[in-house]
């Protein structure tokens, strides 16, 4: 039912309480009390079709009386202390980040959060380092063609450097194979685009912008031959 991405994501799922948020068709809640992880859940979801689809899986799974599908927008889906653990998955850096903003208040009781981010991950950093989180676990996975980060964060206190919040403080001590394919071809295309503007003097501060971004790179990482 569920991929590797999801199952790396179920591997750092602690507590008996989960809010499954953007739970499209509930696969991961449902695999995570199949496995008997978890003993409750909420999924929630804000989109009628896969709301939908949800409440049918979790009803033919039997699961009815475990997992609570819950239509909403973010965190209001739960209250404050409801639950031990949240998971955001499958979306954008920035949307996450959004959802963890603006539901801050139901996050005073420092749930465990295990966010798996398609794009620009820094947003999450950003996010976390604000609501008094630390991250405790990164992974970077590659399924199919699609490179994923997985960033777990519990209560406490960080200040990571502009290195750390775009490529993650774990990721980058530990530069594994996909890690350096991602930012390489990144680099590559962030250097094909100065090549592209280099010489147009309208573009002064974009130029300047992304040669600081090259030199951040070259510093922090160690790129493949």
């Amino acid at each position: 039912m569920i991929g590797t991405r999801l199952k790396k994501v179920a591997d750092y799922v602690k507590g008996t309480t989960l809010a499954d948020i953007g739970s499209d068709h509930a696969y991961l809640p449902i695999y995570l009390m199949q496995q008997h992880q978890i003993e409750q859940a909420v999924a929630g979801e804000i989109v009628e079709g896969p709301f939908q689809a949800a409440v049918r899986n979790v009803r033919s799974e039997g699961l009815s009386h475990k997992i609570q599908v819950r239509m909403g927008s973010g965190l209001e889906v739960i209250e404050n202390g409801e639950v031990d653990c949240i998971t955001i998955c499958g979306m954008g850096g920035p949307l996450i980040s959004d959802i963890l903003l603006a539901g801050r208040s139901k996050l005073e009781s420092k749930p465990r959060l295990i966010l798996q981010s398609n794009i620009h991950s820094e947003a999450v950093r950003h996010a976390l380092q604000s609501l008094g989180y630390q991250i405790v676990a990164e992974e970077i996975i590659k399924e199919k063609k699609h490179i994923y980060e997985i960033i777990v964060a519990e209560e406490g206190v960080m200040a990571l450097t502009e290195a750390e919040m775009k490529f993650g403080p774990l990721l980058l001590r530990e530069q594994s194979e996909t890690f350096n394919e991602k930012w390489q071809k990144d680099y590559q295309h962030l250097t094909a685009i100065f090549e592209t503007i280099k010489d147009k003097p309208l573009q002064q501060e974009k130029k300047e912008e992304i040669e600081r971004q090259l030199k951040l790179y070259r510093e922090a990482i160690h790129f493949a031959d």
